[in-house]
């Protein structure tokens, strides 16, 4: 499996191309496509995959058009947990459970409190978090009750993972379940609050 990270520089949002790269497969799946550049094209295409499917961490209105030019392009299946991104060839996940998208196992967890549908993958040891925690900080919520959804939510679903697990944010650089667990302001807050 490789990873390569995308930034879009208008939003400041990171995506990934997950690639299966066993001979036997070729196959690769998108996570949170904000932009689809050239260069993203080009490592698809050069590297002879197959796009496969498409994981959503949550609705936003900036994945529409992007999602509608992959489409075009390619024939992706569609992971989402809001009937909104819902279409063809799309599928609605909910709660917590597993997936197999170009051939690798895909781990998916519901956390809301960022959004209703936001949802956190896992591929290996590696777990794509969208906007619901970024370095040091937690995604913003409409209020102190989600705050604390979204807060208890982390506590049960990412810092229960191994110390090791990388976490690939939605923006900002990676980080590690270790790190966001010992030093996030906004959980560790939570905390010296109880």
């Amino acid at each position: 499996m490789k990873i390569y990270f995308h930034l879009c520089l208008d939003e400041f949002t990171n995506s990934y191309l997950v690639v299966n790269d066993n001979p036997k497969v070729m196959e690769a799946l998108i996570i949170d496509p904000v932009v689809v550049s050239e260069e993203l094209i080009n490592q698809i295409e050069k590297g002879g995959y197959s796009l496969t499917g498409v994981l959503i961490t949550h609705n936003r209105e900036s994945l529409i058009r992007p999602l509608t030019t992959l489409k075009k392009i390619y024939s992706p299946y569609v992971y989402a947990a809001d009937y909104e991104i819902a279409g063809s060839k799309s599928i609605v996940i909910h709660g917590d459970g597993h997936l197999k998208v170009a051939g690798l196992e895909v781990e998916y967890y519901s956390v809301p409190g960022h959004a209703s549908d936001s949802m956190l993958f896992k591929i290996g040891d590696i777990l794509f978090t969208g906007d619901v925690i970024t370095s040091g900080i937690i995604g913003e919520t409409s209020g102190s009750y989600f705050k604390r959804m979204l807060c208890d939510n982390i506590e049960k679903k990412i810092y229960s993972q191994t110390d090791g697990t990388v976490i690939m944010p939605g923006h900002g650089p990676p980080s590690t379940v270790a790190a966001e667990r010992s030093f996030n302001l906004d959980t560790n807050e939570k905390k010296r609050l109880l």
